[in-house]
């Protein structure tokens, strides 16, 4: 009766970069995926603003460089490559104070031999605020501290704004643009999967990624749905770390699993550990049964992988074993607007026969409906 631990749930990756890389992690947990990116990466469309930024810095030097991401500083480092300005690069950030935003942008920062003085141990925006507001705005003699960051893609990000508000003389670097897809179609069939419910998870790997979901829900004129769909528990929201599920939660999503560290493997792994709490394991008939997502095994055989109202309805009867659940509330929370109570009948059939030896469990009860009898 061995199953994967994610066996029997659909998730949805809504990444851009590194999809394939997410989708293997699941796919091995035995959860199957379906990919909908809302987001795409592009370089910057003129890297003049770039250049110009940089020739700032190499005039003017900063006294501390803000480092966000690790694709930040890696095109930062392949642009200035191609400039000739590399080496130059390299002394600036060597004299100046290097902060990072978390491990990954510190990663990025080491392997370009850039030194790392302090990093967000939270991974947020939020904390590098906290930082630098402790500190001493200006130098002795009173001119503001000089402070390059390299911006990531993402327009309404505040850290430059909020750290000039401070006091301080900012230089921003910009290195990349987030967009949405030219092709939203992927993206639109992940938002409708949310809102009917046909996933169970939907993952996001950045802060941006979580916007232009919201935006393409509004869109099509199911943010509503897709957020009444979180709310109720059907769908979970799977965020990579502290600034993404932020995010998450300010578009509306009330809660979100979360990794302690900021990998993608952690944030696999927390949904592992969170999704075990939706295993269900019961006797029928003196036959053990596991109903894990839309899988279920039966004594020894082979699992069964059940269709989104036999999933659905085998749900409803399991909530409470042994408890009648009538056709009619069967036919309202599994067959929204259907008014045929034939359907339900007919779903009971092809469930019964699923469950092999444990079918004859789901017992009907003469113009009632039905219950799952269990010891």
């Amino acid at each position: 009766m061995f199953l994967g631990a994610l066996s029997g749930f659909t998730v949805a990756v809504t990444a851009d970069r590194r999809a394939e890389e997410q989708a293997q992690l699941i796919a091995r947990r035995g959860g199957e995926v379906t990919f909908g990116p809302v987001i795409k990466t592009k370089p910057l469309a003129d890297e003049a603003a770039l250049e110009e930024a940089t020739r700032q810095l190499l005039i003017d030097p900063p006294d501390v460089a803000v480092l966000s991401t690790a694709l930040g500083v890696r095109g930062w480092f392949s642009a200035v490559e191609a400039l000739g300005l590399a080496d130059d690069l390299s002394q600036v950030l060597d004299a100046a104070e290097v902060i990072v935003r978390g491990p990954k942008a510190s990663g990025a920062a080491l392997t370009a031999g850039v030194d790392v003085d302090w990093q967000a141990t939270s991974a947020t925006y939020r904390e590098i605020v906290e930082y630098m507001a402790a500190r001493p705005t200006v130098d002795a003699a009173g001119k503001p501290i000089r402070v390059a960051v390299q911006l990531d893609g993402d327009p309404r990000s505040s850290l430059a704004a909020r750290l000039s508000g401070l006091g301080y003389d900012v230089v921003t670097v910009p290195v990349y643009e987030w967009h949405l897809p030219d092709d939203l179609t992927a993206a639109e069939r992940v938002v409708s999967a949310v809102a009917d419910g046909t996933v169970d998870a939907v993952t996001f790997t950045s802060a941006h990624a979580v916007t232009n979901f919201a935006v393409i829900a509004d869109r099509v004129g199911l943010l509503s749905e897709v957020l009444a769909s979180v709310s109720r528990g059907t769908v979970a929201v799977v965020c990579v770390g502290p600034v993404t599920a932020e995010r998450a939660r300010s578009v509306g999503f009330e809660s979100c699993i979360e990794p302690a560290n900021a990998r993608l493997g952690a944030m696999v792994q927390a949904l592992v550990s969170a999704f075990s709490n939706r295993v269900v394991e019961v006797d029928l008939d003196g036959t053990p049964v596991l109903m894990q997502g839309r899988m279920v095994s039966v004594g020894d055989g082979e699992p069964v992988r059940l269709t989104e109202r036999e999933r659905a309805v085998l749900g409803l009867l399991a909530k409470r074993p042994g408890a009648v659940v009538s056709k009619q509330t069967l036919l309202e929370q599994v067959w929204a607007g259907e008014s045929d109570d034939h359907v339900v009948e007919v779903t009971i059939g092809r469930l019964r026969r699923r469950l092999g030896d444990a079918g004859g469990s789901i017992e009907t009860v003469v113009r009632r409906g039905y219950r799952l009898a269990v010891r």
